[in-house]
Order: C-alpha cells, then sequence, then structure tokens
C-alpha cells in the first residue's frame, strides 16, 4: 500500500524541516517495512517555479507493508511531533505510466473502484526547457483549480528546480480523465510535451483513496 503524509509546520520549525528532508532517507532506507519513498517539498502549483515553493509543508510518500507501524515510526513521529497539522491519505494504485527516479513505483492492484481518488503527476523536466515549460504551465493550472469534480490540488517537488509534480485529490475517476482527455488546456500542453519533449522522465497514476485523515489544505 502506498501512503502520502502532508506537514505543516511554523516557521521556526524550518530549520527541522530542511534538516529532516536530508536525514530521513537513511532511517527510510534501513527499514524493512519500506519500500519506494520520496521525501518532497510543496508548492501552489501554479507556476512550477521557485516562486511557487511553500516552506511551511512539507511530503512525504512511501510504499509500505504495514500502515500502522510506519505510522508509529520515528520518521513520522518527529515530523508529527514538529508540525502544526498533519494529512495522511492511504492509497492503492488503480493505474500507473511511467518512471519515478528511473523505477516503476506503483503496481495497479485496485479494479472496480469507484470512489474518490488521488492522483500523482511527477516529471523531470530537461533544464533547456524550463523556461518553456513554465511558460506553458499556467493556463493547464488555471483550468485544473477549476475542474468539476477536484476536490484539492498541490505542487510537489523533490528540487525547487527540475522536478516537478501535482498531489491531486478528485471526487471520481471520470472527473480526473474528464479533465486529462476533454480540457482544451490541459490537451494543448499534451501536444506541446509530444512536440518539445520537456521531459527526460514523467510519471502519471491515479489511486484509489482508501482513507483520509486531516486536510491537506490546513
Amino acid at each position: 500500500m502506498i501512503v502520502a503524509y502532508f506537514w505543516t509546520i511554523t516557521p521556526s520549525h524550518i530549520p527541522f524541516a530542511l534538516g529532516a528532508m536530508g536525514m530521513d532517507r537513511f532511517f527510510l532506507r534501513s527499514s524493512k517495512n519500506v519500500g519506494f519513498f520520496k521525501s518532497l517539498g510543496t508548492g501552489k502549483g501554479e507556476t512550477f517555479t521557485p516562486a511557487d515553493a511553500n516552506t511551511l509543508r512539507w511530503g512525504l510518500i512511501a510504499q509500505v507493508k504495514d500502515i500502522d507501524a510506519f505510522d508509529q515510526s520515528f520518521v513520522v513521529k518527529q515530523w508529527r511531533k514538529n508540525s502544526v497539522s498533519e494529512f495522511r491519505a492511504v492509497l492503492e494504485p488503480i493505474s500507473s505510466h511511467g518512471q519515478w527516479a528511473k523505477q516503476e513505483p506503483f503496481v495497479a492492484t485496485a479494479k472496480d473502484w469507484t470512489g474518490p481518488v488521488a492522483a500523482i503527476t511527477r516529471a523531470r523536466i530537461k533544464w533547456h526547457q524550463n523556461f518553456r515549460f513554465w511558460s506553458s504551465v499556467p493556463p493547464v493550472t488555471m483550468s485544473l483549480k477549476s475542474a468539476p469534480g477536484l476536490i484539492s490540488a498541490i505542487g510537489i517537488g523533490e528540487a525547487p528546480i527540475g522536478l516537478q509534480g501535482t498531489f491531486s485529490l478528485w471526487e471520481s475517476g471520470d472527473a480526473i480523465k474528464n479533465f486529462a482527455y476533454k480540457g482544451a488546456a490541459h490537451q494543448k500542453a499534451i501536444a506541446d510535451t509530444s512536440t518539445y519533449k520537456w521531459y527526460s522522465e514523467e510519471l502519471f497514476a491515479r489511486f484509489a483513496l482508501r482513507d483520509i485523515r486531516g486536510s491537506i489544505n490546513s
């Protein structure tokens, strides 16, 4: 199962967050309960430039064997101790296309799911395509925020530049399909991606939202 956490901190805890982003990987790599994982910064998801960054919200996505045990792990407890709010979503993959860090981490197991879904998009942008990519993003993000069936969406990234994505929650699988395949702005972005080939790696995954705790917008 996949678990996604997002924590909101106060300005005084920014040094903790920066340190944890560097150190958590050592604890997570040594855990027999954890497979694929990524520590994440977040942003408004409007321009996908460094100006988007939200230094008061941080995230973690991990593939775990025992969710309850992971929920009480050292890494999660330290973030919980240093945050003012916590969002957690338990996710089961419905579909996944592409790679993340040269891996295919999400194996589809959910079938016939009709409830709310989460989506993760992630891309490694070629350095020489960053400015062209940024200029194409605003129309897509504007259409995303007004998309029927969208519950919430935030930007996510492993670095301020070049490694960008979104984490979004939707009322249904049909809602996200309509946005992805029928929205004019998104269709243009797909066409531009094919033309300019600005990604060196990309991933799009949908998940059954099995459990949710807290608010992602806190």
